[in-house]
């Protein structure tokens, strides 16, 4: 995952440096389909999509965009095949073993969201080591959403306001939106601005339910294992194209420039 000597504006002269997302999350689907349609087995399809992870943080790093989350693994996830679960944890290990050097070298902290303690031992050691040894990165916040559903955060988070309520730590007069979203697994990270899905599903699939309500979707029918630099640059590009008016009209944002 080590970022490139090389201008992404000159690559791609389309992209405006000054109106970059300062977070993007990305739906990676597709993996089982992009394998189906090969005719080979679904774990392959897992394999070759580590090189569409690979070039996704490449090219957030080499933009200079500082937080970047994936969605790798979801609460649901858990109910498909005891085979291909196994497989697909046995790549999260070797996959984060084999670059956590180089996002440690590139500026690169490495953070997770979700429930990580369901997550086999061995994939727990590595990850929080990975953690542990990027800590202090700055450049780029490569946020792994594993285990994670948006619905169970939630829940997590109100059960946790209620306690402190009732413990005499918080009232109810101090509920807002900025309470609840302390309470979140991503209170240490900005909305993003940016969501990408791959595969052409036009859903959200519990992911950031909170975070997302003012983010601009962008769906592309890619399959995740074929996404690459470019096809950020689209995103990007068509995010750029767009006025984000936040509940105003054209004419308020225009007057506030």
């Amino acid at each position: 995952m080590q970022p490139k000597e090389i201008n992404p504006f000159e690559i791609e002269p389309r992209l405006k440096p000054d109106r970059l997302p300062q977070h993007i999350a990305i739906i990676m689907d597709g993996n089982g389909r992009w394998a189906k349609r090969l005719g080979v087995q679904r774990i392959m399809g897992h394999k070759s999509a580590v090189q569409a992870v690979r070039e996704s943080v490449e090219s957030t790093a080499e933009l200079g965009i500082p937080f970047l989350t994936l969605y790798a693994f979801s609460s649901e996830n858990w109910a498909r095949p005891k085979t291909e679960v196994n497989a697909l944890m046995q790549l999260l290990v070797q996959t984060i073993r084999k670059e956590v050097r180089k996002l440690d070298e590139n500026g690169i902290r490495l953070n997770a969201i979700g429930n990580i303690n369901q997550l086999p031992k061995d994939c727990q050691k590595e990850l929080l080591q990975a953690i542990e040894i990027t800590k202090s990165n700055t450049h780029l916040t490569l946020t792994l959403a594993l285990s994670y559903g948006s619905r169970q955060d939630l829940l997590q988070a109100f059960q946790l306001m209620a306690y402190e309520i009732q413990n005499g730590n918080l009232s109810l007069e101090d509920l807002s939106i900025e309470t609840i979203s302390s309470h979140l697994s991503t209170a240490d990270l900005p909305d993003p601005e940016l969501l990408i899905r791959t595969s052409g599903e036009y859903r959200i699939s519990n992911f950031l339910l909170w975070e997302i309500a003012y983010s601009e979707l962008y769906i592309t029918s890619k399959m995740w294992p074929d996404f690459r630099r470019q096809d950020l640059y689209d995103a990007i590009i068509d995010y750029q194209s767009r006025e984000r008016r936040f509940g105003k009209t054209s004419e308020q944002i225009h007057r506030a420039d």
